[in-house]
């Protein structure tokens, strides 16, 4: 049984995301929580927490057995680039582009 949960408008860059979901997807959760425990980027608490929420969602769906899930899916999308001006010389503008990101996490049990 599959079991899913969505993270929408994250306020860090896809490519940053994708560095740490490479070291998780097809993993064991407990395996992946621990890698991502001791994982020193900003983006690892984000997907710690993401895998917890999913875990919950499996436990309210009563799925048979929680420990024996793994990261089937863990996809990471770009959202909506937030545009911020920064002002520089001789009276113009410059652009500062701000990534979001959107990203899609699947469990599913290993049988």
């Amino acid at each position: 049984m599959e079991v899913k949960a969505k993270l929408s408008f994250t306020r860090i860059a896809p490519r940053k995301i994708r560095l740490v979901a490479d070291l998780v997807r097809g993993k064991n959760v407990n395996e992946a929580i621990q890698i991502l425990s001791f994982t020193n980027k900003k983006s690892a608490p984000v997907l710690k927490k993401l895998i917890q929420s999913a875990i919950a969602n499996g436990v309210q769906k009563k799925v048979a057995d929680v420990d024996s899930l793994y990261v089937k899916l863990l996809t990471v999308d770009q959202g909506p680039t937030l545009k911020r001006y920064m002002p520089r010389a001789m009276g113009r503008a410059s652009e500062i582009k701000k990534k979001t990101s959107h990203v899609n996490l699947i469990l599913e049990e290993k049988r």
